[in-house]
This record gives structure tokens, C-alpha cells and sequence, in this order.
């Protein structure tokens, strides 16, 4: 929503289903959050001791109550789900229900100031490929009166085995402020069974339906005001690696299938326009993909190994980016790096020898090290902890991002 005007509809949230989360225990903990410029009231009130049987319907209603800011997004933080959004995610308007079949240590709201939602516009829950369960989405963030801008596309972090786009819509917001970015924010298929396919969803699989994403935003390039041959790759965690991943295994483009045939790993694009072959979808991201910014990723087949759910070898190397860098007699592929001091996810060494592969091959490649960062600055939830993480670390840093992408695209 861009507008002070709160609306007031019922948004469902994504509740933890009671079959998954079948307990002995009849009562859970309930902590409700008051944001700074609002409110948020719960139907049937939450008894001081903040005990709340099982099974209890929580509706939940949120008020902006100062002039400036705006609703931004509910939330409640669980014990063991973390962060969950209502069905419709950012911008929903605020009233919501949460069905309380865990402790749920934090229930609030996100309120913003108001002109982070001016200049530009959201187009939310584009579907561009349902190869399984669910349907894969990404949203566009919108410049007002863009017109052939180079695009951005982030690809969200999360273990490859949760959270959505949404996660990386404060990233959006600061790549569109001076109006040189469109942005897109893609969703994909998680690792596994997460996602509720009866087929267990495969790393490869994860890279096809980045690519599919990149083909379909750049088919709908007109339509959101985008050079559909000037597109950079971003993400962070998993998405740092599935960035570096789009930005380096295009040559591995095509219809041979990845392992069916010994040898053979190529990626086919879970979404192609029609008509498309995967030698045209080769040519079309070789000509469009210029840069990269894959934050604090894994990059290499050992610490990919453990990831790659028991692929051979030989796969796991057609999966690290690090083993798939192009000569710059070949195409060159700009990379951006950051990493924070703090970081216990990912380790400093294995980034710097890729970078350092990089360089070798003449890519232009540059690491940054953020100074008492930790892992995952770069998102966005709707939490005061998250949004003042991002606040310190993200804005910086996306500000320093698009400088290096502003060096690409506006030399």
C-alpha cells in the first residue's frame, strides 16, 4: 500500500498446521510487540501471563497511530517456524490471524516511515513458473518513470530451504532511491521436501528456476521499464550462491538434462517464453547478465559437497561457482563481495580464494569486509532487532553495491 490510508481486510496468515506440530502441551506462551507510531490489538485479549491455549485463533489488528509513517508488514516469531508473514505478505493490509500451536515469542507489526513507500511502485507475486507445489514468484520494484534501466535481480537467502522474496524488500528499496535500478526480488524452489513436493527438489533445480525467473522478467521487460540486456544477479546466504551460480554456469545452458546422461550437466530454465530453445535462453543470458554482487556465499565444491544431497562429484563441481568461472577472453562477469567480521555461518577463506580465482581469470572481482557485521545484514523482517541491523549494515552496503553496479552500467 502507498498510502497513509489504512485499510482495513482480513489477511490469513500462514499458520503452523496442526498435524506438523501435533503436541501433548495445551497452552503456549504468546508475546505481543507494540511498534513505535502503532498499535496492534489482539482478539481475545492475551492475559498478562501471556498464557494462550492450543489451538487459540488469534485475530490480530494493526493501527498506524502518528502521521508520517505507514503499515509495512505483520509478523509473529516463533519458537521453532522463526519469522512468519501473513498469506499476502508485504503491504498486506493489517488484520491477520495467527493459530497459536507453538510459543510465539514475538506478535507485532512493522510500521515505516511513510516515504519509504513513495517513489515507485510495487509489482507484487508475479508467477513466472509451478514446476511443483508451489508457485514461484518474484516482485518488481519500480522506479517512478523508469524507462530502459538496467535491472537488478535478487535471489533471497535462507538455507535453499526457507523464506521468500520478501526477505530482501528493504535491499529493493535502496537499489530503486536514485531511480537507476529496477529491481526485481525472485522466489524459488527450497532444497528437499520443504516445499511439500513428494520429490525431494535438487540444487540444479534451484539454478533452473533463477534462470527461469531472469528470462521472464527480461520477456516482461518492457512492461516494468527494463534494458533487458543490461541485468545484474544479487543475493545473499543461499542466494549468494545461487547469484554467483546465474552469473557463472550460462555456458552449461541446454537440454541434455544434469546427470541423466554420464558426464552431461547442463541447466534448463524452469521458464522460458514460448518458442524459446535452450540454445536461444544460452545466447539471451549471455548477452544480458553483466554483473554480480552474491553475498556472504559458498562458492566451492568442498563446502558445497554437503549441500548437494549426496551428487556425485562431478555435480557438485557443474554447482560451485567456483569451479565455473569464465575466462575474460570469454565474457567478462564483475562480482561484488561482502562479508562481515562477525560472520559464523560462512568462512573468510574459502570467499577469498574465489575471489582471488576470479582475478586470475581477469575478472574484476572486490571483497568487502564489514566491520562487526554478522551473517544476513542484508535482509529484511519486520522485527525492530532485523530492521536495525539492516539500518546499520544494509543501507551502507546496498548504497556501496550499487556503486560497484553503477561502474558497470553507467561508466
Amino acid at each position: 500500500m502507498k498510502s497513509s490510508t489504512i485499510r482495513i481486510a482480513t489477511v490469513v496468515a500462514s499458520a503452523m498446521a496442526a498435524c506438523a506440530v501435533a503436541s501433548a502441551q495445551d497452552t503456549f506462551t504468546v508475546r505481543v510487540q507494540q511498534p513505535a507510531h502503532g498499535k496492534v490489538t489482539v482478539t481475545p485479549a492475551i492475559p498478562e501471563n501471556g498464557v494462550v491455549k492450543a489451538g487459540t485463533v488469534l485475530n490480530v489488528q494493526v493501527e498506524v497511530t502518528d502521521a508520517g509513517w505507514a503499515f509495512d508488514s505483520g509478523y509473529y516469531l516463533s519458537t521453532d517456524k522463526g519469522m512468519s508473514y501473513p498469506t499476502n505478505k508485504e503491504f498486506t493490509d493489517p488484520e491477520f490471524q495467527v493459530t497459536v500451536n507453538n510459543n510465539i515469542m514475538g506478535l507485532g507489526a512493522s510500521i515505516i516511515e511513510e516515504s519509504m513507500l513513495y517513489g515507485y511502485k510495487t509489482i507484487q507475486d508475479v508467477v513466472y513458473a509451478k514446476p511443483g507445489v508451489k508457485p514461484l514468484k518474484y516482485d518488481v520494484f519500480i522506479p517512478d518513470g523508469a524507462k530502459k534501466l538496467p535491472c537488478v535481480v535478487i535471489i533471497h537467502g535462507g538455507g535453499w530451504t526457507s523464506n521468500t522474496e520478501d526477505i530482501m524488500r528493504g535491499l529493493a528499496r535502496e537499489l530503486i532511491k536514485d531511480k537507476k535500478y529496477v529491481v526485481a526480488s525472485i522466489d524459488y524452489r527450497w532444497l528437499g521436501n520443504g516445499d511439500g513436493d513428494q520429490k525431494a527438489n535438487t540444487m540444479n533445480q534451484l539454478i533452473e528456476d533463477c534462470y527461469g525467473a531472469v528470462l521472464h522478467i527480461m520477456e516482461h521487460a518492457a512492461e516494468y521499464g527494463v534494458d533487458p540486456t543490461k541485468i545484474a544477479v544479487t543475493g545473499d546466504s543461499a542466494g549468494g550462491h545461487l547469484s554467483a551460480s546465474v552469473a557463472n554456469l550460462i555456458e552449461r545452458i541446454g537440454d541434455g538434462g544434469f546427470g541423466v546422461t554420464p558426464g552431461v550437466y547442463e541447466y534448463l530454465p524452469t521458464y522460458m517464453p514460448k518458442g524459446m530453445t535452450a540454445k536461444d535462453a544460452k545466447k539471451k543470458l549471455l548477452g544480458a547478465i553483466k554483473a554480480a554482487a552474491p553475498s556472504y556465499g559458498v562458492f566451492d565444491a568442498d563446502n558445497l559437497t554437503r549441500f548437494g544431497n549426496g551428487l556425485p562429484a562431478e555435480a557438485v563441481q557443474a554447482i560451485a561457482p567456483d569451479s565455473n568461472i569464465p575466462a575474460i577472453s570469454t565474457r567478462a562477469i564483475p562480482q561484488y563481495f561482502v562479508l562481515g567480521t562477525l560472520d559464523r555461518t560462512v568462512r573468510r577463506e574459502p570467499i577469498e580464494k574465489y575471489v582471488d580465482h576470479l582475478k586470475a581469470a581477469g575478472q574484476k572481482a572486490e571483497l568487502v569486509i564489514v566491520e562487526g557485521a554478522s551473517h544476513a545484514f542484508f535482509d529484511w523482517k519486520p522485527d525492530q532487532r532485523t530492521k536495525n541491523t539492516f539500518a546499520k549494515f544494509g543501507v551502507p552496503f546496498a548504497a556501496d553495491m550499487q556503486r560497484f553496479f553503477n561502474e558497470v552500467f553507467y561508466k
